[in-house]
C-alpha cells in the first residue's frame, strides 16, 4: 500500500506541475509505468467532445409532420451555452467546480489535495473539474453505453483512469469555450432514470425549458448530479431538498447569488409536476392507437433497411412516415365501432396502401387492438397489421392469385365457364397415381355449374377454384401469390413463424413447421381457400399491385429520414416491379367489381349505402375462425381481416358486438369484414367524384359459356 501511495503522490505531483504549464505529455511525468495505461483513443475522444454527438431521441411523424412517437434509451433535448438560464450555469459551477472560469482543464490544487488523501491511505479522490466531469459522463452515457465493464472502468478508482481523464479534459479546453464545455456536460450528464441532459431535466421535472430555470429549479437539478438516485426529488425528497439547499448556499458563498435570494430559494417547495419525472414512452408502444401499428413497422422496415435499433433509439432523427391521419382515424374508428378493442379473442385488422406505379405508400395500419403490452386493455405486443398474424388465413380472398394465374397461363378468362358441380375432388397435374384426390364441397347448392370465371369471383365457389387451381398448378399460384404481394408471407411456415430448423426442436421434423409456405404448398390445393397464416397488410398490397396495373411496389411507411442535424438520409428501397401485364390486372379488376354489386358483399354494400365503383374480394375460413375482405376503391387499397387472436380460438359470430361463440352459420367475410371498409370509405370518400375502373383486355376475357 505504502509503494502504490507514494507512486501515485509522485505521479500526481508531477502531473499538477506539469499542468500549471498546460502540457501533459506522459513522457514529461517521468512516469512511464502510467503513460502506458493512458489510452491511445484520448484524441479522437476529445475531438468527439468538441463535435457533440451524444444519444438523441429520435421524432416519428405521420405525413404532415406531427409527431406520432418517440425513440429514445436516454430521453435528451440538446440545448446551446445560450439555451441555459445564468441560475443553471451558477449553481452547476458552484457545488461542482468554482475554479471552472480560471483552470485550464484540470484543477492542480484538486490534484495535490487528492494525491496527499491518497497518501494518507484513503480512496483516490477530488481532482474532478467539470471539465473532467464532462469526460468522464461522456465515457459512460455515450462512447460505452452499451458496455456495462468498460463503464466500470471508466469509474474505477485508479490513477490510470485519472490521467487519461486530464489528457483528454485538457486537450478539450484548448478546443472548446468554457460556455460551450459547460453546455456540453449539462447536455451529456444523467438526471436520474432515462433523463439525460440539462434540456430533458427542465421539461421532465418542471414542465419548463433550462432557459427558464428559477434559483430554486436550477439548484435541485445541479445537486441531482452528483447521485441521481439519492436526491431524486421523487423517491427522496427530504434528501433532494437538502441538497438543493446546499446548492443555495454554495452559490451564496461563491459570490453568485445575494445572501436574500438564497433565503428566498430556499423557501420554495421543490415544485416538481406530479407524478413524475414526465417524459414521453420511448417506444412505439407509446403512440396514439391509431398509429402504434403503423409507428412499429416503419421502425421494423428501417432495420431491414439497414439502421440499427440502436441508431434508430440514439440517432436523433426525424422520420417523416406515409401514414395519413385521416384515414388512419377514420379506419380505426370503422374497426373499433365493430369490434371493441377489449372483446375478448377477437381481433380487426385494417390496412390501406395508395397504389401507384412508382411505390405503394402505406396511409393506415390500425386495428381494434392497441398496440402495448396490456392484454387486459386488449393491446397486443406483436404487429398483428404488419406480420402474418391472421393465423387461421384470409379464406376465399386467396382465389385472387389462382385467378390471376390462371389468366396468365392462358387457362381461363372472365367468361371462361369453369366446372362447378356440388362436389369435387383433385389432385395437381403433376401428381402420381398414388396421391390422394383432395376433396371439396361448394357452401350451398345455388351455384350454377358451369360458372363464368367472373361469377366465381363475385360469388365464390370452392369446386371451380380448386379445380382451376389444379389445371394451373400450385407452382403457378404459389408464384403468382408471391409476386402480387405476399413476399413476407410464404417464407412463414404454417404456423405464420419462421421455418424451425434446430434438430433439437421437435417440431424441425414436421413440414407444417420445418418449410416455408412456398414450399409447404407446393402440392395442396386448399390453398387457393386461403386456410393459411397471412399478412393482413400485404393482402392490401395485394389490391395495390392490381390497382397499379400490375406494378407490384413494397409496402413503404417512409416518406423521409433527416439527422440530428437536419440533413436527408438516404433509405433503401427495393426497386418496384411488372409482375403481370397491365391487360391481366385490368381485367382481374373488372372481375373483381362485382363483389359489392351483386357478390358476398352486396348486401353490406346495400345497408351503407355504397355505390361507388370498386374492387373486392371475401373470404371466409371453414371454421369461420377468420374472416376477410380485400380491395380497394380510387387511390385506397385495402384490406379488413376479423379473426380468432385469443388462447381459445372458436368460430367467430356476427352482432353487436362481433363475438365467439357457437352460432351455427358463424360469420363471413361480407358480413362482418366488409362493414369497416364501407364505414370508413363512406367518410374518407365524402364529397369526392367517383374514380371509374379500367376496361378489361378483351385478350384475357376467354370463351363465353
Amino acid at each position: 500500500m505504502r509503494r502504490r501511495s507514494t507512486v501515485t503522490l509522485a505521479g500526481l505531483c508531477a502531473l499538477a506541475g506539469v499542468l500549471v504549464a498546460g502540457l501533459l505529455a506522459p513522457v514529461a511525468l517521468g512516469a512511464g509505468l502510467l503513460s502506458n495505461q493512458v489510452s491511445d483513443s484520448v484524441s479522437a475522444i476529445s475531438a468527439d467532445l468538441a463535435t457533440g454527438s451524444p444519444p438523441l431521441t429520435t421524432t416519428v411523424t405521420d405525413r404532415e409532420g406531427t409527431p406520432i412517437a418517440t425513440l429514445y434509451d436516454q430521453y435528451r433535448l440538446p440545448v446551446t451555452a445560450a439555451g441555459i438560464a445564468d441560475t443553471m450555469k451558477a449553481a452547476i459551477v458552484a457545488v461542482e467546480d468554482r475554479r471552472f472560469y480560471t483552470e485550464g482543464g484540470v484543477d492542480p490544487q484538486g490534484m495535490l489535495r487528492a494525491a496527499l488523501h491518497d497518501s494518507a491511505g484513503g480512496n483516490l479522490q477530488g481532482a474532478s473539474t467539470i471539465t473532467q466531469q464532462y469526460v468522464k459522463n461522456y465515457l459512460i452515457n455515450v462512447v460505452d453505453r452499451n458496455d456495462k465493464a468498460a463503464q466500470l472502468a471508466d469509474q474505477e478508482d485508479s490513477i490510470a483512469r485519472k490521467l487519461r481523464e486530464a489528457k483528454i479534459a485538457v486537450e478539450l479546453s484548448q478546443k472548446m469555450s468554457k460556455d460551450d464545455i459547460l453546455a456540453g456536460y449539462l447536455n451529456v450528464v444523467e438526471f436520474s432514470g432515462t433523463v439525460y441532459g440539462v434540456g430533458a431535466a427542465a421539461k421532465a421535472y418542471f414542465g419548463t425549458t433550462p432557459d427558464k430555470l428559477t434559483v430554486s429549479q436550477a439548484a435541485l437539478l445541479a445537486g441531482m448530479v452528483n447521485n441521481p438516485g439519492m436526491f431524486n426529488p421523487y423517491t427522496h425528497p427530504a434528501e433532494a431538498t437538502q441538497r438543493r439547499d446546499l446548492v443555495i448556499d454554495d452559490m451564496v458563498s461563491g459570490g453568485l447569488l445575494p445572501a436574500n435570494y438564497g433565503a428566498s430559494a430556499k423557501n420554495e417547495p421543490l415544485g416538481v409536476l406530479p407524478n413524475g419525472p414526465v417524459t414521453p414512452p420511448g417506444s412505439c408502444m407509446g403512440a396514439a392507437p391509431d398509429a402504434g401499428f403503423f409507428c412499429a413497422y416503419a421502425e421494423s422496415y428501417l432495420e431491414q433497411a439497414g439502421f440499427t435499433a440502436d441508431q434508430l433509439a440514439t440517432g436523433g432523427y426525424v422520420i417523416k412516415t406515409t401514414m395519413d391521419p385521416k384515414v388512419s382515424r377514420a379506419t380505426k374508428d370503422a374497426v373499433d365501432a365493430n369490434v371493441p378493442t377489449t372483446q375478448d379473442g377477437v381481433a380487426n385488422t385494417f390496412a390501406v396502401v395508395q397504389p401507384g406505379q412508382n411505390g405503394h405508400q402505406v396511409l393506415a395500419m390500425v386495428a381494434n387492438r392497441d398496440y402495448g403490452n396490456d392484454p387486459d386493455k386488449g393491446q397486443r405486443s406483436t404487429n398483428i397489421v404488419a406480420d402474418a398474424a391472421n393465423k387461421f388465413g384470409a379464406g376465399s380472398s386467396f382465389k385472387i392469385f389462382t385467378a390471376a394465374a390462371a389468366m396468365v397461363a392462358g387457362k381461363a378468362g372472365l367468361n371462361t365457364p369453369l366446372p362447378n358441380p356440388a362436389n369435387g375432388c383433385f389432385t395437381p397435374p403433376d401428381a402420381n397415381r398414388y396421391t390422394a384426390c383432395y376433396p371439396v364441397s361448394n357452401d350451398g347448392t345455388n351455384y350454377p355449374n358451369p360458372i363464368s370465371l367472373a361469377d366465381g369471383l363475385a360469388t365464390s365457389p370452392n369446386v371451380a377454384f380448386v379445380g382451376l387451381e389444379s389445371q394451373v398448378g400450385m407452382p403457378a399460384v404459389l408464384d403468382m401469390a408471391r409476386k402480387l404481394g405476399l413476399r413476407t408471407t410464404l417464407t412463414t411456415n404454417d404456423a405464420g413463424n419462421p421455418p424451425v430448423t434446430d434438430p433439437a426442436n421437435p417440431l424441425s421434423k414436421n413440414p407444417q413447421y420445418n418449410q416455408p409456405q412456398s414450399r409447404y404448398f407446393q402440392n395442396l390445393l386448399s390453398f387457393t381457400l386461403g386456410n393459411s397464416p397471412v399478412s393482413p397488410l400485404e393482402m392490401a398490397n395485394v389490391s395495390a399491385t392490381i390497382m397499379s396495373g400490375g406494378v407490384w411496389c413494397p409496402p413503404d411507411p417512409i416518406l423521409s429520414v433527416t439527422d440530428r442535424a437536419g440533413k436527408p438520409v438516404p433509405v433503401r428501397r427495393q426497386p418496384c416491379e411488372q409482375v403481370i401485364p397491365a391487360g391481366v390486372a385490368h381485367t382481374l379488376m373488372a372481375g373483381l367489381s362485382q363483389d359489392t354489386k351483386h357478390g358476398t358483399s352486396a348486401l353490406a354494400a346495400h345497408e351503407a349505402g355504397w355505390t361507388r365503383p370498386d374492387i373486392g374480394k371475401t373470404g371466409t375460413t371453414e371454421q369461420s375462425e377468420s374472416v376477410a375482405f380485400v380491395g380497394g376503391v380510387n387511390d385506397y387499397a385495402v384490406s379488413s381481416m376479423v379473426f380468432a387472436d385469443g388462447s381459445r380460438p372458436q368460430e367467430i359470430c356476427p352482432g353487436n358486438p362481433v363475438h365467439l361463440g357457437d352460432c351455427g352459420a358463424g360469420a363471413f367475410g361480407g358480413t362482418v369484414a366488409a362493414p369497416p371498409y364501407f364505414h370508413a370509405m363512406n367518410q374518407l370518400l365524402a364529397g369526392q367524384p367517383d374514380k371509374p375502373l379500367p376496361e378489361p383486355d378483351p385478350a384475357y376475357l376467354g370463351t363465353h359459356s
